[in-house]
């Protein structure tokens, strides 16, 4: 276990990051997501939370992933 710890604590120290984790378009789109979420959590089953936290992921990933590709192609 030591050496796994290890081995990712070596990986993030070396490999490069974004410096803005968060940015604007993801997280509106988590919040997008979550709201679509939770409806369609609480209309199929009642779990609300659940779904919440899965449209938040999707969102979040969703459109951070489009607004880094929408950024490419537009040169910014």
């Amino acid at each position: 276990m030591k050496k796994f710890i290890a081995t990712i604590l070596a990986a993030t120290t070396v490999c490069s990051t974004q410096a803005q984790f968060f940015t604007p378009e993801g997280l509106t789109g988590a919040a997008i997501g979550g709201l679509a979420g939770a409806v369609i959590g609480h209309n199929s089953g009642r779990k609300t939370a659940e779904g919440a936290g899965i449209g938040a992921g999707i969102g979040a990933g969703g459109q951070g992933v489009a607004g880094h590709a929408v950024g490419a192609c537009l040169g910014a």
